[in-house]
């Protein structure tokens, strides 16, 4: 995650990842954004939270393995690729993306995903 927080422009910060289930991920989903599905990522950002700590605390992240297996296999990527791809996704949600918003932050969203995913690749 340090090459896309450098990316991004933070030399530093905090963020926790919580990696679960479709049980779980639903519970989450339902409780604060009220869909009672499964989703595989869901970002909760902390901006303008009062924290104390030396790095800015960005947020949660969290993950389904359950529903990003089912989504590798389907899109035909590796899972490792895929849960890379879905910890930039929630991350440029703390960070204030947001492609339900419509059509432009959408496309905005997505070609900053794939600017961060080849400096990882390249880089990494």
């Amino acid at each position: 995650m340090k090459l896309a927080l450098d990316a991004l422009g933070y030399k530093k910060g905090e963020l926790s990842i919580l990696i679960t289930d479709d049980e779980r991920i639903r519970e989450l989903n339902r409780k604060f954004l009220r869909h009672d599905r499964p989703t595989n990522v869901l970002a909760f950002p902390m901006q303008g939270e009062d924290i104390k700590g030396p790095y800015p605390v960005l947020g949660d992240i969290v993950i389904s393995v359950d529903t990003a297996i089912k989504e590798a296999e389907k899109y035909g990527i590796g899972l490792e690729t895929y849960v890379v791809r879905l910890l930039i996704h929630g991350l440029l949600h703390l960070l204030g993306y947001d492609h339900e918003r419509g059509k432009a932050e959408e496309e905005e969203m997505l070609k900053e995903e794939e600017r961060i995913l080849k400096i990882i690749y390249k880089e990494g």
